[in-house]
Parts: C-alpha cells; structure tokens; sequence
C-alpha cells in the first residue's frame, strides 16, 4: 500500500520514537487520551480539543504527525500504547487495519454512517471529508486569468505556476493522481490517462513539494496548488488571503478523513467518549465550519454552507473508493517515480 505499506512503515516504526519525542506522552491520568495527527490547526481540531476539554472534562493534547508516522508509531509502540485514539487521511485506513493498530468499536450515530465510509468490523469510520480541486492565489496570478479545468493546467500561460504534492510521498498527492486519471477518462487500475497527463505537465516546470504547502499558497509562491477545498476556504474566510477555489470541469474526487480506537489504549474509556463526540451534532457543526463537509450532512450551518461552492459545482465530485485507491497506491508511486519525467 504504497508509503503506508506495512514493509515501510515497520521500517519507518524503528524511528517512530524520535517522532514523537516531545509531543504526546503516555496517558495515564483519567482525565486525559492522546489522538495522533491531531494538529491544532489541521482541519481546526484545535476547536475540537477545547471542546473535549470543556464537554468531557478531558485533556487531549494536540499532535502533528501525519498518517503515516502516526502509523508507524504505533506499530513501534504496540507492546506498550501510548495513543488512545488516531486520526488519518481515509487513504491510510486500510494500512491502519492491516497493521494490527486498531480495535473495533462502535461509536454512538455508527449505524447512521453510509457503509462506504467505515470499517464493516469499526475499526475506523469517518468523520468528514474534502474536496480536491485547485487552491488558487489570484492576486499571484496577475492578468492570467483562473482556471477553470485540468486542461487548462496545461496550458502555457500556467508554466511555473503549478504545484502538486510529490506522490511518491504524500497522500494528497496520489489522490491528485487518481483524481485526474479518472476526471480524464482513466481507472483505478489503469493509471496511462494520469501519467501522460503528468507528463504534459511537466512542460509547465510544476512546483513539486513533498510536504503540504498552505503558506506557500498564501505567499503566492505557488499561484495554483492541487490541495483540498477546506484549505482554500480557511484561507480566503479566515486569512482573508486574496484565493479561490476551483472543481475542475472535468470533475474530481473526495476524500473522507477517519478516526479509529487504538488497540491497547492506555485510556480506552476516555478514547471511546472522545469517538461518541466527534459525531455529535456539536462536533459536526464545528468540522462544518472548518470548512469540511462533516459525514453527517444535516448538522452543518447554513452560515458554513454559504461560504462553499454552490451545490451545482460539487455536482462534479465523485467520492473516492477507499479499497481500489489502496490496491493502486504502489501502482501511483512506482509509475509516478519511473515514468513522469
């Protein structure tokens, strides 16, 4: 399963513990649980944990690693847990289960849950989901006009202006593969449509980063990026950043986010609230005005509706299947690396 496969992440598990050095500790108190890749500012899980404080009297403190050294961690930490909960990009929840990391449970609206987006056994459900699309700097555009499709990206007047994140290491990245490769007409498993289409792109000098690049969006250093919706929508509402957001004409994917109960957890009752919450109409609203679409659509503000694309514009998203994404994530990375040049 490409860079969440379990080879490289029980490689990537010896390192574990200087990642997580200086960021979570054991939770023994009980008042506390520690959720990995639970970030402040990521997905606004800032307002979540004070939230969890201040609804269920429990401390939870905030964390940056992302999916796969979260996984990692865990795998180094299985004979004595650490983490109670864990939170991670819906493309690394089949590796989280294979893995052995996690427990089934059940939480409190499970049944309410499309089948798509959880674990049939409750390993991991998901909890809310974004778009991908082109997170655009207009005032770094200048007289270049937005645009509007995948086809456009390849244009000339866009050379140098591209960004997307290096497949061969973020999973946003090989989701922007999959979400061209079927837009344009491919599938999950057959990626020729996706690799050709990189390859045009490359005539254009695309910016490559291998980490996510919010800032640099902000500071117009990469005009267009490949990102999520909820990304370009805090940047133009809450950093009041001159940015849109565009679906691509040709269409694109969604993404689900999950959340799962570590196997072993030192603070498994205080690990199971905290799941029974993040589904709760409070916690959905406050996913909802972070600018995700929370997995329970009905408790999302008018307020946090208005601010997105009209429904017209989603109409062009299809969601992402979980399982052929994961059976493709090698395919992704192992072309991207031999063949896009």
């Amino acid at each position: 399963m490409s860079n969440f496969s379990i080879k490289r992440l029980a490689a990537a598990a010896a390192l574990a513990f200087t990642a997580v050095a200086g960021v979570a500790t054991p939770a023994q108190a009980s008042d506390r649980a520690v959720c990995y890749n639970c970030g402040i500012e990521w997905a606004d899980w800032g307002s979540q944990l004070k939230a969890i404080k201040e609804q269920l009297n429990i401390q939870m403190p905030p964390d940056n690693k992302n999916s796969g050294q979260s996984i990692a961690a865990l795998l180094a930490e299985q004979k004595k847990p650490v983490a109670d909960v864990v939170y991670l990009g819906g493309i690394a929840s089949g590796a989280a289960k294979e893995a052995g990391v996690l427990q089934p449970y059940q939480p409190e609206g499970w049944d309410k849950i499309p089948e798509s987006l959880k674990d049939p056994e409750g390993h991991w459900f998901s909890i809310h989901s974004g778009t991908l699309g082109f997170f655009v700097n207009t005032a770094a555009l200048g007289d270049t006009p937005v645009p509007k499709s995948w086809a456009d990206l390849l244009k000339p007047e866009y050379k140098g202006m591209v960004g997307y994140l290096d497949p061969t290491s973020a999973a946003v990245g090989q989701l922007g593969v999959m979400a061209v490769n079927l837009a344009l007409g491919g599938s999950y498993d057959n990626l020729d449509t996706a690799i050709q289409y990189l390859n045009q792109l490359q005539d254009n000098q695309p910016i490559v980063p291998k980490q996510t690049s919010y800032a640099r969006v902000l500071s117009g250093e990469i005009p267009i990026l490949l990102d999520y919706d909820f990304n370009a929508y805090r940047a133009q509402y809450t950093d009041k950043a001159p940015v849109t957001f565009v679906i691509p004409e040709e269409g694109t994917v969604n993404m689900p986010y999950v959340i799962g109960l570590v196997k072993g957890a030192p603070n498994e009752a205080n690990g199971k609230r905290v799941l029974d919450f993040v589904l709760s109409p409070d916690s959905q609203r406050m996913w909802g005005n972070a600018f995700l679409r929370p997995v329970f659509a009905e408790h999302m503000s008018e307020e946090a509706k208005a601010k997105f694309l009209p429904d017209s514009e989603y109409e062009r998203v299809m969601p992402i299947d979980l399982q052929k994404l994961a059976a493709a994530q090698d395919d992704i990375i192992d072309r991207y690396r031999k063949e896009v040049n």
